[in-house]
């Protein structure tokens, strides 16, 4: 039974919301293509060895091509990793899923949480925390110094509007 004074979570209007991935400077196709360059080259060199009575080199190239693939797929696992920040009225939520699959949820009441950060004064913005009645979490680890900055900038907008609260719009 509903008293009529619940708050209505579903229905509430996201002021803010960001999906933040680590970055990868090298797609598929481009791994593709590293792959393949990389397995020629050690081929041939490897075959050059061969036939000056170097058997064993040949092994040992396609070796490295074997820890180099390996390393691209550790790499391209970690990347899977996501932070999910939304920011209603009501609310600031942050999704933390690790690469692993591994999910963490915090959700903090926006008039209580305060945005503190780490400068240093030749790289810029190194850490980002989000503070409420004693927690402190870190957020934004994915993110360069300008991208941090700019990202703060919008959380800090968000924050305030959610303070001010919601606004009626007797249009909509």
């Amino acid at each position: 039974m509903s008293t009529g004074n619940e708050i209505e979570r579903e229905h509430e209007v996201q002021i803010f919301s960001a999906l933040l991935t680590p970055h990868r400077s090298l797609n598929r196709t481009g791994f593709l293509a590293v792959m393949l360059f990389l397995s020629i080259v050690s081929f041939a060199t490897g075959l050059a060895f061969l036939l000056k009575g170097a058997w064993p080199v040949l092994g040992f190239f396609g070796l490295d091509v074997l820890v180099v693939w390996w390393a691209f797929r550790v790499n391209f696992g970690t990347a899977r990793a996501r932070e999910q920040i939304t920011v209603t009225t009501s609310e600031l939520r942050v999704k933390r899923i690790s690469h692993r699959g591994q999910v963490a949820e915090w959700t903090f009441n926006p008039l209580w949480v305060r945005l503190d950060m780490e400068v240093d004064e030749d790289f810029g913005i190194e850490h980002l925390y989000l503070i409420s009645r004693g927690h402190q979490i870190q957020i934004a680890r994915f993110l360069g110094p300008e991208e941090k900055a700019s990202f703060y900038k919008g959380l800090v907008e968000a924050l305030n509007a959610a303070k001010r609260g919601p606004t009626y719009n007797p249009i909509s």
